[in-house]
């Protein structure tokens, strides 16, 4: 894996955790006014979940050559939204109402967690997201146009 590529899964691997937990919190208190504390027991249980899963599936798209990824890290953080959600939904916290748009771009994300940049899952995401999507553009770009 090339280096950019590398740093992000690295941030994502420490990263996506905390947010599944911080993604349960946020909606219970949203919905009940607290945590209760085998909420947040399960909430931890899945984002170590995730953290795997989702750091297994990020780390094999991004070993892929830069022209054959056939999805972008993005996406697969929000397909991540499966994990709080299936806490959320144990708990019994009904769906949230969503925009039209977001119902239709992503159904399964019932509490609209889905994240629209890396900022929304961690402050610590934005600038590797960003050094990895600018080096696989000039990868791309020095390919199809050598110097």
């Amino acid at each position: 894996m090339d280096e950019p590529a590398e740093l992000l899964a690295s941030a994502v691997g420490g990263a996506i955790g905390p947010w599944v937990e911080r993604s349960v919190a946020r909606i219970m208190v949203a919905y009940a006014g607290a945590v209760p504390s085998e909420v947040a027991d399960d909430a931890r249980r899945s984002g170590a979940e995730a953290a795997s899963a989702v750091g297994t599936e990020l780390r094999r798209l991004l070993a892929l050559d830069a022209e054959r990824q056939p999805t972008n890290p993005l996406s697969i953080l929000r397909a991540a939204v499966r994990y709080p959600t299936a806490v959320l939904q144990r708990t019994g916290v009904p769906p949230v109402v969503r925009d039209e748009y977001r119902e239709r771009a992503f159904p399964d994300d019932l509490y609209d967690l889905a994240p629209a940049t890396w900022r929304d899952i961690d402050e610590t995401l934005h600038e590797p997201g960003i050094i990895w999507g600018a080096w696989k553009a000039k990868t791309v770009l020095d390919r199809r146009h050598p110097a």
